[in-house]
Parts: structure tokens; sequence; C-alpha cells
């Protein structure tokens, strides 16, 4: 099987990035990533759950399964103004293209399915090509990769391997690759109370020393040490609100948020466990109530390094002529959920501009991206078909 259809990654790249779709709004973008597929005789699935569009696209039945997994969301622009240019225009200036996407990710997306056309153009591949992208990675994450992996694994759809176009690289194209992520863990206390008059405390309930005591009693634990694949586990307040405006009256209610970037030292049920008994700690005594809401957003996980990571750097630097470096550093991302699956990586553009004003990356870089994706497609078969 051969194809004609001639793509170019710049292009494809702002046609998706004219479409405005800050998560939830698909915008019509996850159009676009189809009928792009579906000309190169891809069999696409739309997979709607809740008010989110998804799409998963294979190409051919056997295996292996070499997937792609990506996003066609983006966060809010911000303030508009301050772009030098309309954040969904898609300008290219100087060798470089603008607009919310083009780093993170739909510039990814668009030079791997560059780098498909490119591969069927010489015969297609023993084995299938997958993508399975979302419109629910930068939002709430409940009906996009998740759903889907959920419902591929419920039908028995077998992937293999799988590549995340996230923008790893730190400093130039190739420098980084990730092969594992750290979990995250978010935690909401409320601690209610009886307001009063500070002068009569024996009439009230102060929900703040018990939220206090709470608070120093997880930031005071070290968690660990990291290990030589992963930085050390980290707590972080993020928010203690009270909202009182007096400086005379016991506030009623005192609320904080904290959260928790683990690796696989910990589970999330083990981190959940002991934030639920030192909350229970803190309350002892008091009169009022301490409730905590503990969520799991994500375990840690690790792609250990073989065959599968070898094929991965060894396109990138054969292409970029980078030694890229397997890390697990930064936040989440959705192979976090991919990851029940099968083995995954994430590999992409710089990310230096990602959800910032004037998102950006260089015509270059794209088009160098879609090259290291067709070596990676090749020599995956090579390996593994």
């Amino acid at each position: 099987m051969t194809t004609v259809v001639s793509i170019d990654p710049v292009e494809l790249s702002r046609e998706l990035i004219r479409r405005p779709s800050v998560t939830p709004a698909d915008a019509g973008a996850m159009d676009v990533a189809e009928a792009a597929l579906t000309a190169l005789g891809f069999a696409c699935r739309r997979m709607r759950f809740g008010e989110i569009e998804n799409l998963y696209a294979r190409l051919g039945t056997a295996r292996p399964n070499l997937c792609f997994a990506g996003h066609t969301d983006v966060v809010p622009v911000g303030d508009e103004g301050a772009w030098s240019a309309g954040p969904f225009e898609a300008q290219v200036r100087d060798g470089v293209l603008f607009g919310r996407g083009a780093a993170d990710m739909k510039s990814a997306i668009a030079a791997f399915v560059t780098a498909t056309a490119a591969v069927l153009d010489r015969g297609a591949p023993k084995g299938s090509i997958s993508l399975l992208i979302t419109g629910d990675e930068e939002g709430d994450a409940v009906d996009g990769t998740r759903a889907v992996v959920d419902a591929l694994a419920a039908e028995g759809e077998a992937i293999d391997h799988c590549i995340v176009g996230e923008p790893t690289s730190s400093a130039a194209l190739g420098d980084m690759i990730k092969i594992g992520r750290r979990g995250s863990v978010n935690a909401y206390a409320t601690v209610t109370g009886v307001q009063g008059h500070v002068a009569y405390p024996h009439r009230s309930a102060n929900p703040v020393p018990p939220l206090i005591a709470f608070l120093h009693a997880v930031q005071s634990r070290v968690l660990d040490e990291g290990s030589d694949a992963f930085q050390r586990s980290n707590l972080e307040v993020t928010t203690i609100d009270v909202g009182n405006p007096a400086t005379n009256v016991i506030p009623a209610m005192a609320k904080a948020r904290l959260n928790i970037r683990f690796n696989p030292a910990h589970t999330g049920a083990s981190l959940g466990d002991w934030l639920q008994a030192e909350a229970a700690k803190a309350a002892e005594g008091f009169p009022g109530t301490f409730e905590l809401d503990v969520r799991i957003s994500g375990e840690a996980f690790l792609t250990e390094p073989g065959p599968f990571t070898e094929v991965v750097a060894g396109a990138v630097e054969a292409v970029s002529g980078v030694k890229p470096e397997l890390s697990t550093t930064g936040g989440t991302s959705d192979a976090r959920f991919i990851r029940a699956l099968c083995p995954v990586v994430e590999f992409g553009l710089v990310g230096a501009t990602m959800h910032a004003v004037d998102e950006r990356t260089p015509v270059a870089d794209i088009r160098t991206l879609a090259a290291i994706y067709e070596r990676l497609i090749d020599d995956y078969f090579a390996r593994f078909g």
C-alpha cells in the first residue's frame, strides 16, 4: 500500500492552530486531524466522552502497533493584547511559527502525520500505525485519554508501544526524551469551626490552628531522597484561604490546598492514607470538623531503558545530531494513562514557550521533528516488525 498524499508539517500545524480549541472546546481541530489521516487511509473513530472530542485512528490490523498520542486542546491565551499577533492566526515570522499550540503540541501532531505519509510513500510497514488524539489533556483529563484507554482496553485493542508528542526537549530539539513521570496527588483541606469574637475565644472554635498544625506536619516530612531515575518527591502548599477581613473576628472556616509530586517510592494511595492520618492527628481535641479530600491524578511510572528507548533515542540522534538525555523530570502528561496499555515514552519540540504569551517554535524544528518521527517509524518496524 502506498500513498500519494503530500503533507507539509508547517501548513498542517497552522491549520490546527487556527482552530481555537481551548479545553473543552474542539473548534474543528479534530476535524482537521481526521481529514489528514483519512486521506492517508487510516480508519478513524471519533470517541466522544462528555464534552470532549477524541480520535483513535489506525492503519493496518497486524502487530506490532506503534501508537502516537497527542492532544489538540490548548490552554487559554491569557491577555490577548500582550501577544505580538493573534494567538490563533498562526503567523510565520522570520522562520518562527507563532500561536497557541505551536509548541504544545499541535505541531508535533502535524509532524507525526507528515512522517507517516512519508513512510507510506515507500510502502506499508510490517504492522500498524495508530494515533490517539484527545481534546482533554490540558483540562481535567477525565473524558480524554483516560476514557479512551479504558474503552480500548475493554475492546481488547492491542497497542505495543507509544510515543507521546509532548514538548520534552529542553534547550535544543532532541536533547531530552521522557521515559517516566512522577505521580501527582492533590489534597483539599477544609476545617470548619465556630465564628466568634477574638476576646471571647472560649465561645468559638478557631479552625486556623488545626490547619496550621496539619500543614506543618506534612511539610516537615522528607518524603524520600530520590533515586538514579527520579528526583526526590516534593510536597508544596499551593494556597491557604481564610477570607477574614476583620481583625477582631475568629473565622468560621479555613482552607488549604497542596500537591505532592512523587516518585515510585510511593503510591497515590499510600500518600493519601498518610495525609488522612496527619489530618486526624491535627483535628484531635478540636470541636469542629476537619475534612480532607485527596485526589490522585496519576501514579509514578518508568519505562525501563531497553530496545524501545534505544530505537527512539537512536532516531533522535541520527537526525538531529543530538544525543538525548533519558529523563523523568517535569510535570505529568497523558502518558500516565497510556502506560496501562503499553510501554510509553515522550518526545517532541522544545517546550520553553508552552503556555506562555507568544508561544512559538522554529519552522525548521517542526520539519526536523517530522524527519525524526519518520526515522523512528522506519527503525521501529525494522526492529520489532
